[in-house]
């Protein structure tokens, strides 16, 4: 295959953005506007699989020759999907849930060209947090870091030092599990930068 694949990052966050740059590959960023609804009793590895596919699809369906890659990110807690909360009392409720729990961040992503998956895939860590005080979930909220990010934090920011303990790709929890898209990208001609 050619060295001039080009590759486009289906995506707004600026965590995947950082991740995938920080890999060395070039690409560019088309978001997808795809609206994120949940079928209610899809399991949240189907969900984000879903959402992950019809991301790449959207923007793989106007740009025919690049690869373009989707990612979707979901956290669960005792069998409940938190997404991004929608205020500060979704955001309290559900940092108060995974205050001293083990909870599970889903990133699954799909590679797309010629608008068909060509490549796809769900990635599981495992993350404990440890017990939160009010005082501190109040001043998180403060810090509008919950409001763009599934489970209400981030571990790259200040809500990493919630987490005592991560299981799997930290990546993953960011967002984007690098080293899986890395290999699936160079399985496809993708070379790094």
């Amino acid at each position: 295959m050619s060295d001039s694949i080009k590759v486009i990052l289906a995506s707004g966050s600026p965590r995947r953005r950082q991740l995938l740059a920080g890999a060395r590959i070039e690409f560019d960023v088309i978001e997808s506007m795809m609206p994120e609804q949940h079928i209610a009793g899809e399991p949240a590895g189907d969900y984000a699989l879903r959402m992950a596919r019809d991301k790449a699809i959207a923007v793989s369906s106007r740009f025919r020759e690049a690869i373009v890659i989707g990612a979707d990110t979901i956290v669960v807690c005792e069998t409940q999907i938190l997404e991004k909360p929608a205020d500060a009392a979704d955001a309290r409720r559900m940092l108060a849930m995974l205050s001293a729990r083990t909870h599970t961040v889903v990133t699954a992503f799909a590679l797309a060209r010629d608008g068909k998956i060509i490549e796809s895939s769900p990635v599981e860590s495992n993350v404990t947090f440890r017990k939160l005080s009010d005082p501190e979930i109040e001043d998180y909220i403060a810090t509008d870091e919950p409001f763009d990010k599934a489970g209400a934090y981030g571990i790259q920011g200040v809500g990493g030092g919630f987490i005592s303990h991560v299981e799997g790709s930290r990546d993953n929890v960011m967002g984007l599990p690098t080293e899986r898209v890395i290999a699936a990208l160079a399985r496809h001609g993708v070379k790094r930068n």
